[in-house]
């Protein structure tokens, strides 16, 4: 007999674990250097708009999936996936065709791909979503524990006083070397993903909770510290005016779809990990809020780590829009620069490491989920095992982030195959998930939540926990009588489930296709 289904202790638990699922590099690396590239405050309501009409809404699906199944996302559309579905059949025939169509201009690698995933598509229907999710949490730690070791070696160097740059270049040139030295790269890895596997080896609430109750309260703590030093440079303000204040000159139809994207990814949508933890929720416990409370909290943490940065990055003459290399490349050199830098140094990139570890473990719970509930592995057993694997497939990341030179026989079939143009492995595990698996999961999630399991049930689903959400009028609610009958009758129509559906239904599966079609190329908006 199978064991009895782990749940979360308490509902803060849950929320500050899949608040530290989602906030992760993404919001503290990227999000600053994409708001600096495309001009400040202007681009942050931007953000703020995608994540309430598009994140919140996806992440109720996801959420909803992982509670009514108790099951990994490949467990929650085997248990949903009805025997027969047009439209599931629709979506394969699309991709059949377009793997003949590219195998008309020579594209065999992207064609047979294409084939395969239509005929999947047709033999196990929407199943298909769920092994993307698991695939995409795999392939995602892959890259992202590089980068994280990468910020676990400059903890290790600013304790030892190695991160002192007098300016931009030697913190660019110390960075270059620092990523190729095999030793430094392959070690820093191995011990995040050692860090990782320890806390989920010990299960959701003797490790995943308990580690988040500890993790994400220091992260704001770090977060704070670091912020109060950057506002009491010498012209800092000049960093917060351009971090808070709106240039809509600069906002185009580009930096719209940045926004849409980085929202979906800065939520952890579309890659498993939330329905995961949404399976291990008990019924009584609120969906709505709970996503409110996981949002908020994801958002004021990017919108934090900005406040932390740009202050500081002004008040010592550096540009704001150096893009990636705002963190590992700018920044050192900006410490350098303020009394006690070894010390805020420190803080950051182990403000930093702590961000990474909260996403890590979630990702890492998605393939051990998977093998717990459809294979049956002792938890332990899959925790190390995939580990293992996670760690072995990363080193490629890890020895080929600068090029293909170390792994070229990869690189020689990659070409072969699909005509790769990136520069590394790395790149290639990043592409191929940022670009491809996220997007399409979240499609697919919406499209399966709103047309096939269909809204109704999912409402179902959210009403246990949240009657607010299904059963009263919109208007009563923001003024305040919920309680009234008078203001709840049958004839108001407008709840926050009839919102949330049209969004579902029509307004998500549109923009995040705009956004995916945008990001592969194949559709331009520059």
């Amino acid at each position: 007999m199978a064991a009895e289904r782990e749940h979360w202790g308490s509902n803060l638990g849950f929320i500050l674990a899949a608040a530290g699922s989602a906030v992760g590099l993404g919001n503290i690396w990227k999000f600053p250097y994409i708001t600096g590239e495309n001009g400040g405050g202007a681009f942050v309501l931007v953000y703020l708009l995608c994540i309430a009409v598009i994140g919140v809404p996806v992440m109720i699906c996801e959420i909803a999936l992982g509670r009514h199944t108790q099951r990994n996302p490949v467990g929650a559309f085997k248990q949903l996936n009805p025997v027969s579905c047009t439209m599931a059949h629709f979506i394969g025939l699309c991709f059949m065709l377009s793997g003949l169509f590219l195998f008309c201009f020579s594209q065999w690698g992207w064609g047979a791909t294409a084939l395969v995933i239509g005929a999947l598509i047709f033999r196990y229907r929407w199943i298909l979503v769920g092994a993307m999710g698991v695939l995409a949490g795999f392939v995602i730690l892959s890259f992202y524990s590089v980068v994280a070791g990468w910020t676990l070696g400059y903890v290790l160097q600013a304790v030892g006083g190695q991160l002192t740059f007098a300016n931009v270049a030697e913190a660019q040139e110390h960075f270059g070397v620092f990523i190729r030295d095999v030793r430094w790269a392959i070690g820093c890895h191995f011990a995040f993903i050692v860090i990782c596997v320890l806390i989920v080896y010990h299960g959701i609430k003797s490790g995943i909770e308990r580690w988040s109750k500890v993790l994400m309260p220091v992260l704001f703590l770090l977060l704070l510290a670091l912020i109060i030093r950057g506002i009491t440079l010498p012209g800092a303000m000049a960093g917060v005016r351009f971090y808070l204040s709106p240039d809509f000159s600069r906002i185009d139809a580009q930096s719209i779809l940045v926004a849409l994207g980085h929202a979906f990814f800065s939520l952890s949508l579309g890659m498993g990990a939330i329905i995961t933890y949404g399976s291990y929720l008990r019924r009584d416990q609120n969906i709505f809020t709970s996503t409110l409370s996981i949002a908020a909290l994801d958002t004021l943490v990017a919108l934090m780590a900005g406040l932390a940065m740009f202050p500081a990055v002004f008040a010592r003459g550096f540009a704001p829009d150096t893009g990636p290399g705002l963190v590992f490349q700018v920044l050192p050199a900006v410490f350098h620069q303020i009394p006690l830098g070894a010390l805020w140094a420190f803080l950051f990139f182990l403000l930093l490491l702590v961000a990474a570890v909260t996403s890590g473990i979630s990702l890492l719970e998605v393939v051990t989920a998977y093998f717990v509930d459809e294979r049956r592995w002792p938890r332990r057993r899959a925790v190390v095992v995939f580990g293992a694997v996670i760690f072995l497939l990363g080193s490629l990341c890890a020895v080929s982030v600068a090029d293909w030179s170390r792994i070229e026989p990869l690189h020689r079939f990659l070409v072969a195959a699909f005509g790769t143009t990136e520069a590394s492995f790395f790149d290639v595990m990043d592409h191929m998930a940022s670009n491809w698996m996220l997007p399409l999961g979240g499609l697919f999630i919406s499209l399966f939540v709103g047309w096939v399991w269909g809204t109704r049930h999912a409402v179902d689903e959210i009403r246990h926990g949240s009657h607010n959400f299904a059963d009263v009028h919109l208007m009563s609610l923001l003024a305040g009588l919920r309680d009234d009958p008078s203001h709840n009758s049958p004839a108001h129509v407008i709840t926050l489930a009839s919102l949330w559906g049209i969004f579902i239904r029509f307004i998500s599966p549109v923009a995040v296709l705009i956004a995916f079609l945008n990001t592969i190329g194949w559709l331009d908006f520059t």
